[in-house]
């Protein structure tokens, strides 16, 4: 299977009975960008089995890590929630992916808005030493249903928040806020509403969204994604691509199977 690098799985969590992690054995020859995705999956029946899966890991790191959900009938899902360390996955060679601060205009506040797994892409932009050049503000939103599927999150944030290198630039420059939607928490409310009402910002102690400074990088479910889409457009926003940067990009490639 020549498109693909066939990896070692290094370690498997389950955080919840519908999330888990693991991470991989990382090809030396395999490079991207961070906040992008690459085709991984299994060989079922001998033939891959590849969804799309962003790299939670950042670029810099010598292992692969990725964040997923579990679909009990999901036809990769349902397999890969099983692996255990030792197994093989393949990872496609190329990386992509519309969630990487060249697609932005120039700005001052990052917001890194996610809902579920869609955190994965923001775990790896959160160790790029480039983002917290960029802006003088990051500002990463988490929503989830329960307080548990919060678990992922809280810990990368605990662990970078005690690394030698990474903890003044978090004390400094990010702001952490993960809200939830349907349990009693802090921080209660779907990402769109906590935007309009303003609570968002509040929260945090910030100014309300401004298209003068403000970027944001979106992935998530395809309904959150299209309800921010039609609220910044509604504030002139732009979205971003490849070919041309804009005040917001939006991962489109997003495992729910």
């Amino acid at each position: 299977m020549s498109a693909f690098h066939r990896e070692k799985v290094l370690s498997v969590r389950h955080w919840t009975d519908t999330l888990f992690s693991f991470t991989a054995t990382r090809d030396s020859g395999f490079r991207f960008q961070n906040g992008q995705f690459a085709m991984i999956g299994l060989e079922v029946d001998g033939r891959p089995l590849m969804r799309a899966y962003s790299m939670a890991s950042a670029n810099h790191e010598e292992s692969l890590e990725f964040f997923s959900i579990k679909v009990a009938d999901g036809p990769l899902t349902s397999k890969l929630q099983k692996i255990k360390e030792g197994d093989t996955i393949l990872v496609g060679r190329k990386a992509t992916g519309t969630l990487i601060a060249d697609n932005l205009i120039p700005g001052k506040r990052l917001l890194l808005l996610s809902t579920g797994t869609g955190l994965a892409p923001f775990a790896s932009l959160i160790k790029d030493p480039d983002v917290y050049d960029r802006f003088e503000t990051i500002v990463l939103v988490h929503g989830c249903r329960q307080v548990s599927e919060l678990a992922y999150g809280e810990d990368l944030v605990a662990k970078l928040k005690d690394d030698e290198f990474f903890g003044p630039l978090l004390a400094e420059k990010l702001l952490y806020y993960p809200t939830v939607t349907r349990e009693p928490f802090r921080n209660r409310g779907r990402i769109t509403d906590l935007i309009t009402s303003q609570q968002l910002f509040d929260d945090i102690g910030q100014s309300p969204l401004d298209l003068a400074n403000d970027r944001i990088m979106m992935c998530g479910s395809p309904a959150m994604l299209e309800e921010l889409r039609q609220m910044l457009e509604a504030r002139g926003f732009l979205e971003g691509s490849h070919s041309e940067s804009g005040h917001f990009v939006i991962e489109k490639a997003f495992v729910e199977r």
